[in-house]
């Protein structure tokens, strides 16, 4: 009887000590899966969400107002994945250089017309890379509000031809006479418009001013507007006067070869070309997820005409345009973070 519940109790005790010791391993086999969940996931998602390094990505701003306001937005966009960001002013041809020197990270409005020469030769050199393409096509050329159309203020515009026989229309009190051709800054297209005077016949006629920046455009615009008198600007689309009304002259087709540079007489207009984005070489290697989010950046050509609205017609801060525009619209950059 004593030896029957001695061997009792001893069978209870070592079914408790079984019982402690499962529990014990599967804690530890629970804790073991927990931590190679863990480390699965890690190795899942680290490379696109953490695995960037924490160096700013360097982000220039050139003197209009939508590459400034998307600079922001592309900034806000790589800010809300965790990435540090600075802005630095730069110039709008030596910029592919900087990029190319480790200076400069990106550049996420590289018009073709205007800056396709100075991209392509600066990938030549090596360090720079073709970073994708914008949904928005472009134009970038001289042009007239529409109200000059509408009001016939010079006959068989927007063919370019009429030029010849209404320069008064588009004289200025600086222009000596001449017709005037309000042209964006010096550095953005170099002397194309004085070489395309001439080699069109228009240079005894018409005369060439270079506007200090953007907004020097749209404030002869918008003085123009205000009693509806000939003006003749540099402009682009996409760009906040979309919606405004301007139209773009008409020029002889543009061709490869026909500007002077290239070794024509100038007598050809601006193609239509594209948008694209140019990067550092190093920058997918060391942001792997920003560059991942900003080669699928592809902005239309309603987004980047918001954009400059934001700051041309509503007055807003570039800053204060791209906190607005990326609260606005999430649902179109969003994605690009996925």
């Amino acid at each position: 009887m004593i030896w029957a519940e001695s061997h009792k109790k001893q069978s209870t005790q070592l079914r408790r000590m079984c019982r402690l010791i499962r529990e014990i391993e599967m804690k530890k086999l629970t804790r073991n899966i927990a931590v190679a969940m863990s480390l699965s996931l890690a190795a899942v998602s680290g490379p696109s969400l953490a695995a960037d390094s924490s160096k700013p990505i360097v982000i220039p701003t050139h003197n209009w107002s939508s590459q400034v306001v998307m600079a922001y937005v592309i900034g806000g966009i790589f800010e809300s994945m965790g990435n540090n960001v600075e802005y630095v002013p730069a110039d709008t041809q030596a910029v592919y250089e900087a990029i190319r020197n480790g200076d400069v990270t990106i550049s996420h409005e590289v018009w073709q017309s205007t800056f396709g020469a100075s991209f392509y030769n600066a990938m030549q050199k090596g360090g720079i890379i073709d970073a994708g393409t914008h949904a928005a096509m472009t134009l970038e050329e001289m042009g007239v509000p529409q109200y000059v159309i509408d009001d016939n203020l010079c006959p068989g515009l927007p063919n370019w031809e009429a030029l010849a026989d209404c320069p008064e229309v588009f004289a200025t009190a600086d222009s000596g006479g001449k017709g005037r051709w309000l042209e964006g800054p010096q550095s953005w297209h170099g002397n194309q418009m004085p070489e395309r005077l001439a080699g069109l016949g228009l240079d005894d006629k018409y005369m060439v001013k270079f506007a200090g920046s953007a907004d020097a455009l749209w404030a002869e615009l918008e003085s123009a507007k205000k009693d509806r008198r000939g003006v003749i600007t540099f402009n682009w689309t996409p760009n906040f006067t979309d919606a405004e009304g301007f139209v773009f002259i008409e020029f002889p087709e543009y061709f490869e070869g026909c500007r002077v540079g290239d070794g024509g007489n100038g007598a050809c207009g601006s193609p239509k070309g594209w948008l694209k984005k140019a990067a550092n070489y190093k920058f997918p290697k060391t942001h792997p997820a920003a560059y991942t989010a900003f080669s699928k950046i592809s902005f239309t050509s309603t987004d980047i005409g918001q954009m400059a609205a934001l700051v041309d017609i509503d007055k807003m801060s570039h800053q204060d345009a791209a906190k607005k525009w990326l609260a606005d619209h999430a649902d179109v950059w969003k994605p690009f973070t996925e």
